[in-house]
């Protein structure tokens, strides 16, 4: 017999909403108030490339190294800023600190067109709603700025959990915090191994959002992929029992 379902986990990144600008041209705009005039071609080139390193070096924000999220995140910036050949440390540690800050701004961030919808129709059908992101601890705040905090009854960020999707330690733990077993329970995210391979493995039942298209090809039930949240609701209402 099917248990009824009775929560809904989301990822949040390129899932409920997205970085409205390139991360160089926000770094450009913080340097430019310090009166330096950056190409954020070259920053967003210098910024794949430590954060690739930094990413391999110390995953998961380097919490299991004796780092935290704003530590790593700062690092990460003074180190982007000295490949494109910015030299004053004060200069460097000023528009890291305030890089940091701003991205908890909502103007830096675009809620996508169908969020909020599927959101309000997950609680309508009598869901309870968490997050489970490979996110650091900002996002509480990143949330409440964007307006979507009040929807979720709790988050489970990395750093919080000390371990990231696709490791579905990060899944087991959301279970204890919502009391309820794997079955009752539906995944959204819009990554195939960290959010629909990794809640499946914990057994959750995992929706791929696939937004641009591209994993037509991929081992997955199409039933389970969906192009976009305006068909969230009805996929789920079938789950509900």
């Amino acid at each position: 017999m099917r248990v009824p379902l009775r929560w809904v986990f989301w990822d949040v990144k390129d899932t409920l909403l997205k970085v409205r600008s390139s991360v160089g041209e926000q770094y450009c705009k913080e340097a430019q108030r310090m009166g330096l005039s950056l190409s954020p071609e070259e920053v967003d080139a210098a910024f794949r490339q430590v954060y690739r390193q930094y990413s391999s070096r110390y995953p998961n924000y380097g919490v299991s190294q004796g780092l935290n999220g704003q530590k790593w995140w700062m690092t990460v910036v003074r180190d982007t800023l000295s490949l494109c050949r910015v030299q004053e440390p004060a200069v460097i540690n000023t528009v890291a600190s305030n890089a940091y800050q701003n991205f908890c701004n909502a103007e830096n961030w675009e809620v996508f067109p169908d969020s909020r919808m599927a959101l309000e129709r997950c609680s309508s059908l009598g869901l309870k709603q968490g997050v489970v992101s490979n996110f650091d601890n900002r996002l509480d705040t990143i949330l409440h700025a964007c307006g979507l905090r009040s929807y979720f009854s709790f988050l489970m960020t990395s750093e919080e959990a000390r371990v990231a999707k696709p490791n579905p330690a990060i899944f087991d733990l959301a279970l204890q915090k919502c009391g309820a077993p794997a079955d009752c329970v539906v995944h959204v995210g819009d990554h195939y191994v960290k959010d629909y391979l990794a809640s499946r493995s914990a057994g959750i039942h995992g929706i791929l959002l696939d937004r641009d298209g591209k994993h037509s090809h991929d081992h997955i039930d199409q039933e389970n992929r969906l192009l976009s949240l305006e068909k969230l609701p009805s996929r789920l209402q079938q789950l509900v029992g």
